[in-house]
């Protein structure tokens, strides 16, 4: 446990370093998603963040430094902070298993534009559409539409964490989204992974993740920067 533990202080670190290391792009020991697939990164150093701030914007033109603790270094010439989004990570405590009455099915890549399309609707500026291979997206379909989804996006060789869970405006009030959480977190236990999650503070659906089993255990902060 002290491991996962180790991973989950800086999990866009070991996401790169492990299961996702097909889409590290490394700068002066500073870790960087490839643009196209996700603009999140991290480092241990501070003191070197600002020089790969700079390469890695010769490539995008925005990314997200996620850090516990640490506050990110840049030369505030060629990078600014635009924003920081207080965040806090959940990790899974004990599954509450409730009934499944909706018809769940995993997303390939024949949804890869609806699932972009219903993320940005409902929670836009970070998704892209390569983020679909990050890992396992499950649906709900209503008269052939996709209204509902959750996904996987970082991971290692202990944890997964769920992500853009997201439904359609128009079918909010279902329960769609928690069965959905529990579908994805029971297939997530399947290969023997810790879910996790990360949500702002104050997120009003934080209740509801604690009711299905997490807990919050610690402070996950997005320092979101853009080039000059």
């Amino acid at each position: 446990m002290k491991d996962l533990e180790h991973q989950l202080k800086n999990p866009v670190w070991h996401s790169l370093k492990e299961t996702h290391k097909k889409f590290v792009i490394e700068f002066n020991r500073v870790q960087f998603y490839k643009p196209d697939v996700c603009n999140f990164a991290a480092f241990y150093d501070d003191t070197k963040t600002a020089k790969a701030a700079n390469e890695y914007t010769n490539s995008s033109d925005d990314f997200f430094f996620v850090s516990e603790n640490q506050t990110p270094i840049v030369d505030g010439i060629n990078v600014v902070l635009e924003k920081k989004t207080d965040g806090c990570q959940m990790v899974l405590n004990k599954l509450v298993d409730i009934e499944i009455t909706e018809d769940i099915v995993l997303l390939d890549e024949t949804f890869i534009d609806e699932i972009y399309d219903l993320v940005w609707l409902v929670m836009p500026g970070y998704y892209k559409k390569r983020t679909f291979e990050m890992g396992n997206y499950y649906g709900i379909l209503k008269d052939g539409k996709l209204v509902s989804i959750a996904g996987q996006r970082m991971q290692t060789n202990l944890f997964i964490e769920i992500s853009a869970v997201v439904t359609h405006p128009d079918y909010t009030g279902k329960g769609l989204a928690r069965q959905l959480i529990v579908h994805n977190t029971k297939e997530i236990l399947k290969e023997n992974k810790t879910p996790i999650l990360h949500t702002n503070k104050g997120n009003l659906a934080i209740p509801l993740y604690e009711k299905l089993g997490y807990k919050l255990t610690r402070d996950m902060n997005w320092w979101l920067y853009r080039k000059v």
